[in-house]
């Protein structure tokens, strides 16, 4: 494949990933009155897990983790945004996701295809410490959003903190100081009332 051709799949390739800018999540902006879309997501993850870094379980490769991270939601241009509590959604989401990642990262040159799909698969994972630590942070900052905007995610879509405990266990495998303050959070939300127990 020539030069020319390269750059034209890569163009195409930033051009279709713009659409993430059009996903809307569940959680809002903490100084607005507006959800967070996908994009507006991944650069905020990107920043906490350059700030939080020293706060893993295990030694990591920080390039790695900033790179997955900026990459893990590009299949929501086709896959959407699954919320996490939404049980109906995650049956079919594994099959919609990877879908979504064959077509996507399938518009890169092969190589550079398969190097951010290697990327995408890695974190879905969790098998690396790299990966485990890129997973708190993402299930890290929508937390934090809620505590910040008085649960507003949670309470519209009825939340309760059995369910934030039980769904987001995971990062205490990428960083046990995360989910110390992710208990802490939640103990909080539930004695203000803005998490109902069950």
């Amino acid at each position: 494949m020539s030069q020319t051709d390269n750059l034209e799949r890569q163009l195409a390739f930033l051009v279709e990933i713009d659409k993430l800018k059009t996903i809307l999540r569940r959680n809002y902006v903490v100084h607005a009155d507006r959800r967070e879309n996908s994009a507006e997501h991944s650069w905020h993850l990107v920043m906490t897990a350059l700030i939080l870094a020293e706060h893993t379980n295990e030694p990591i490769d920080l390039d790695r983790v900033l790179r997955m991270l900026v990459i893990h939601d590009i299949i929501e241009v086709d896959a959407g945004d699954t919320f996490l509590y939404d049980t109906a959604g995650y049956e079919s989401k594994v099959a919609r996701e990877q879908q979504a990642a064959d077509r996507i990262f399938g518009l890169l040159p092969a190589d550079q295809g398969k190097e951010i799909r290697g990327l995408w698969d890695e974190f879905e994972s969790r098998e690396t410490a790299e990966s485990r630590f890129a997973y708190a942070v993402d299930r890290f900052i929508s937390i934090l959003h809620n505590k910040e905007t008085r649960g507003k995610g949670w309470r519209e879509n009825g939340v309760t903190k059995s369910q934030v405990l039980k769904f987001n266990k995971g990062i205490a495998d990428g960083s046990i100081v995360l989910w110390d303050r992710v208990q802490h959070i939640v103990d909080q939300a539930a004695k203000e009332g803005i998490l109902p127990e069950t």
